[in-house]
């Protein structure tokens, strides 16, 4: 028998003010949930991309952000992340590097998001359970691709944002 997951819902600041399940923060309530991101660059400029697997509730084989995760309630967003990364990835040994956190509001959920990145070049891992496949792109390769369909709405807006932030980390 599958456990029933929960969510901390909170304020746009983060602060928490309830809780509730998955199933009720995916189902078109809108209440604010807390996510964490991971962009994972390799020391190349390329950035590593998941593709949702088909059994995934939201954007199934779409490809998205390295790592994305929901937080549990009572978990720290740093705690949430590095579980993320290593379930997903089997990345233990990385630097964090804050980048913002905003609202995304998709057409069923409200989510707090949490965006990092990092350098790494080691191994990856990819949970075959969450994740049909992933890969390092190049920056060009992306922006070829992106309003094709290929990518997550939430992925291609962030990833617009991202560039500007890591023009001073890459030659973008």
């Amino acid at each position: 028998m599958k456990s029933i997951e929960y969510f901390p819902i909170v304020t746009e600041n983060g602060e928490v003010i309830g809780k509730a399940t998955r199933t009720d923060c995916h189902a078109g309530s809108f209440l604010l949930h807390p996510v964490v991101h991971l962009h994972v660059f390799n020391s190349g400029g390329e950035l590593y991309l998941q593709k949702r697997a088909l059994n995934k509730d939201i954007q199934p084989g779409k490809w998205d952000t390295s790592v994305g995760g929901h937080v549990d309630y009572g978990e720290e967003i740093l705690t949430a992340l590095k579980r993320e990364v290593a379930e997903e990835l089997g990345i233990h040994n990385f630097e964090p590097i804050f980048i913002e956190r905003y609202k995304f509001v998709s057409h069923q959920e409200a989510e707090l998001i949490h965006s990092y990145y990092t350098i790494y070049d080691g191994e990856i891992t990819a949970d075959s359970v969450e994740i049909s496949e992933g890969r390092f792109w190049k920056l060009t390769e992306i922006n070829e691709q992106i309003g094709q369909d290929i990518f997550t709405p939430n992925f291609e807006q962030e990833y617009m944002k991202l560039i500007k932030n890591l023009k001073l980390v890459f030659s973008v």
